[in-house]
This record gives C-alpha cells, structure tokens and sequence, in this order.
C-alpha cells in the first residue's frame, strides 16, 4: 500500500512507515490541482496544517483508507465527507501539548521583559539600557482561560514561577482545579484580577472573540494578554484600540485570526507594546519529532492491522462489533454534542441507560461515543474515542451504564441523564431505519428531531401564531427552515421547537428570534452533518 506524505514531516515518520513495509512518496507544496490528480493512488496521506484535503480532494482519492494529521488541529480536513466515504481520520492530539504551553510561557517572560525590542534596537546599533526596563513575575497572578490539556501544563509551569494561578473554564470541576491549585473564577473576574491573561481555548461559536472591548475595560492598565492557541478568539480591533488607548499594557500572539499575517494587514504589528510570533507554538523539534513519530505508528497499525487510534471520526471497535452498533454510535456522539451546546456549567455525572434490544450487545463502544461528542463542542480535534474516556476521568465526571430490556415506545432506546453544577437535563434518542438518528425526549418534551447541521433550538408559550411569526421573522434573513419538530410538555403551558435551518444564525438575527412575542428562550446548535 502507498502513503502520500504532503507537508514538512520528520524523517524518522516517513522511515516507520517504510520499515512497515508501505511504499512511501514524500511530495510537499503540492498546489490542490495537482493533488487532486495524484491522490486516487495512495491508500494514506500524511499532512500538518498546509494541506487542505477539502470536499473536492477527497471525492478524487477512491483508495484513500486514512488521513493522519501530524499534530492537533484539524481545521484543514473536511471531516464530514471523509467519515461519508469510509475515510479514517486521526491526530496526534497529545504530541505538542508541552510544547505550545512552554511557549505561552516564553511570549509571557519576552513580554515582560521587552527582550524582542531590546533586540531589535541593539541590532540596530542602540544602547538603550534604560528604555527597556522590564517586571518580575514572581508573585504575579496569571489568569488562565481553558484549563485543558495545554492550559494545565501552563498552570503548571506558573506555579513553579512562583505565580498566583487562577481559571475560567465553565466545564471544570472545582475539585479537580483544588487539585490542580488554581482558583476558579468568572471570565469577569480574570479579567480583573489578573495581571497576566493567557488563552488555551478552541475557536468555536463560543470562544470566538471572548476577549474583546468588555473584558479589555476590565482589565489592569499594566496587564498583559497572550494568545497561543487560536486566532479569533481575541478580537485583533479590539485588542489594537486596548493597546493604543493605554486600556492594557501589552500583548503577545502566535496565532491570528488570518494567516499569514504581516504588517500590511494587521496593524498591531506596528506597536511597540505588542510581540509577535508565526504560530510557532508547535514548532520545536521534540514536539515534531513526537507527532511525526505518533503519527506514523497509527497509521502502519491501520493499514497494515486495522487497528484505529485516536480518529476523530470512528471508534477502536471491530467490524462485527461496528455492524451491531454502529448507528447507535453515531446517536450518541450527536446527543452528547447536543448536550453540550445547551448545557450550563460543568459536567459532573453522565448516567447512560440501554433499553430494549440494546442492552444485550456490546455498549461500551456507544458510551465512549457519547463521551466523545460531549467533550468534542469544547475541545474540538484534542479529544477522540480513545482518549475520551480518560478526559472524563480527569475532569473528575462520574459516568454509569444501566440496562433494561423493557421498552414500552421504542424497540431500543439510549437514555442520558447529565448532571452539571447548575442542574440536570434527559436526552433521549433512538435509530429510525437502519441509521436515522432522531431525538426523541428533551427533559420534559417528547419530540422527534433530526440532530443534524444547524438549528434553532426555541422554547415558546403554547399559544396561536408563534410558528408563523418564528417562521416570518427568519424569512426576512433569508433563512430557510428545512425541517421543523414542536414538543409540548404533557402538564404545562410550554413547547420546544427545533428547527434545522440551512445557515446557524449570527447573533443579530438570534436576537431578532428572540424578541418575536412569546418566545422565552433561543438559542443556536451546531451539529455534525448526519
């Protein structure tokens, strides 16, 4: 079998994959045409962040079997139709994860310490010893936003800096950050207290530009923000006028919302007060090494073996196994998803119940599916089926399976019950078909809804007109409804409506949704394509 390697790779992967016995063909900077024309003969393909293996490259690829991704994001992988055509998908999640929160660290002690411009005026043939008086960190507070993976390593090292360690993260628990000792506290509350913000979050619906004007008036005027994680997340405007107006007293990133980024499109890299960096957070060679060398492994093990680690897109079950439960699996990645989007504060118990025909078979495939679609709103490409499990254990969730083949509405049923610190919500689903997955219980609404791509998620008063005027209201954005599920509560005054729009809406026309008379809730959800 053949393996494409199309971007910068250590050579030590491409040398696994050879003593695997695969023929290997390294070819990098390969415009997409020119891809698209080579890639129907190559049964793998390697990549990093250059390569976009988009809707049109994967259509051409008929004996492509997995995409590895040598490192953590996949941004750059149409994931939805490479899982439609039976296409692997896997990550080295955990291969650069010291790596980008050392570098968080560096751009912090850089910053404070003006060493880049301290540089730069000595290489311009200056001595200006005492324009560039830098602070201590010791004793310092540094305010952490998401305490996954790399956030915890970050924590870690502040704390050995002699530093004040306190967090936003809704989704952690308070035992687990006594452990960690850090101090959970409100985004506000970071802001205020802290003087130095670094961000460890991913870029999805609700971390996009999460700092920005508001949080940067809360903020001390000699605090410092550092972002190596995702562009857009901190709004770049934002973060100039803070910047120039004296709000903040610097800043420091390595990723930004458009890349690559120069001087010509983004003026904060003609301040003083800001450094920069291009998006090297993962760039060292140990960190390379390790994932060229995680990556490699996984993939000779599937296709030489079968054998599937960290995909993002299909569970560590064999074909027998995937057979039985497979549309189940799916079922419960999208309801854990689902959960997540309109849970409010941090998970703390995960009860799974299997009822009718489905509590013979083999279930644990399902719950790690469950747990994998849960974690996958906020931590996007860093948790898969395998790691899933473990994420769970650390963040301290309590996660029970029960059976019952007594089933009075459905032949089988996959009932969740979640438990967060600020209440509890039912989600119940089954399969339509051989592999339709329907939502059939939200809480106290019995319902029947596609959890598919965008939707609008609505709680109303069960009075006359209010479809209509919903439906009104997102006509005159163009929105169009392609599938629509009313729930009525048995003993109350209350729907739910669930809607699949063919665009999520922005924030604009959520508002206009929810100032329509008798709606008392709306939000937005965004589910894979089923």
């Amino acid at each position: 079998m053949k393996v494409l390697i199309s971007d910068n790779l250590a050579p030590i992967g491409a040398q696994i994959l050879k003593d695997a016995g695969l023929e290997v063909d390294i070819n990098t900077g390969l415009p997409a045409e020119e891809l698209k024309k080579i890639i129907g003969a190559y049964d793998g393909l390697v990549i990093r962040s250059a390569t976009k293996v988009t809707e049109e490259i994967i259509a051409a690829a008929d004996n492509l079997k997995v995409v590895g991704r040598a490192g953590i994001g996949l941004d750059n992988v149409d994931i939805p139709t490479a899982s439609k055509k039976g296409i692997v998908v896997m990550n080295a999640p955990d291969g650069n994860a010291t790596t980008a929160a050392e570098h968080a660290i560096s751009m912090m002690m850089a910053l404070s310490r003006n060493i880049p411009q301290a540089t730069a005026s000595m290489k311009a043939g200056k001595w200006e010893k005492k324009k560039f008086g830098g602070r201590e960190i010791t004793g310092k507070t540094l305010g952490i936003v998401g305490t996954g993976r790399i956030g915890s390593i970050a924590a870690n090292r502040a704390k050995g800096l002699h530093m004040q360690v306190i967090a936003f993260d809704p989704y952690l628990p308070k035992e687990i950050a006594d452990k960690m000792g850090i101090e959970l506290v409100s985004l506000e509350d970071l802001c205020r207290r802290s003087d130095y913000i670094t961000v460890h979050v991913p870029l999805i619906k609700e971390t996009a530009k999460m700092l920005s004007t508001e949080q940067f008036k809360l903020m001390k005027n000699d605090a410092m923000l550092i972002d190596c994680a995702r562009g857009g997340v901190v709004d770049e405007a934002a973060l100039y006028e803070a910047l120039t107006s004296g709000e903040i007293a610097g800043a420091a990133l390595d990723v930004f919302e458009v890349e690559p980024t120069t001087l010509e499109n983004n003026p904060l890299l003609s301040l003083n007060n800001f450094i920069c960096t291009p998006h090297l957070g993962a760039s060292t060679s140990e960190a390379q090494l390790n994932v060229a060398v995680t990556i490699a492994e996984q993939m000779a093990d599937f296709l030489n073996n079968g054998t599937i680690t960290n995909a993002v897109n299909v569970p560590s079950v064999s074909s027998e196994v995937m057979n039985q439960v497979g549309p189940y699996i799916t079922l419960a990645d999208t309801l854990g998803s689902f959960h997540m989007q309109i849970a409010k504060g941090g998970v703390q118990e995960v009860n799974i119940e299997y009822v009718g025909e489905l509590a013979d078979l083999n279930v644990k495939p399902i719950t790690v599916a469950f747990l994998k679609g849960l974690f996958t709103p906020i931590l996007k490409e860093s948790v898969n089926f395998i790691n899933a499990p473990m994420i769970a254990k650390d963040r301290g969730i309590k996660v029970t399976e029960s059976k019952t083949n007594d089933s009075d509405d459905f032949t089988n049923l996959l009932k969740v019950t979640v438990k967060t610190t600020e209440g509890e919500n039912i989600l119940a689903g089954t399969v339509f078909g051989k592999n339709e997955p329907r939502l059939v219980r939200l809480n106290s609404f019995r319902l029947e809804a596609h959890p598919t791509g965008p939707m609008l998620y609505v709680h109303n008063n069960d009075v006359p007109g209010v479809i209509g005027n919903l439906g009104i209201t997102l006509a005159n954005f163009g929105i169009n409804i392609q599938n629509m599920t009313v729930g009525r509560e048995a003993d109350g005054d209350q729907n739910v409506i669930l809607l699949n729009t063919d665009q999520t809406l922005n924030k604009e026309q959520l508002k206009a949704v929810l100032e329509t008379d008798n709606i008392n809730m709306a939000m937005t959800i965004e589910m894979p394509e089923l």
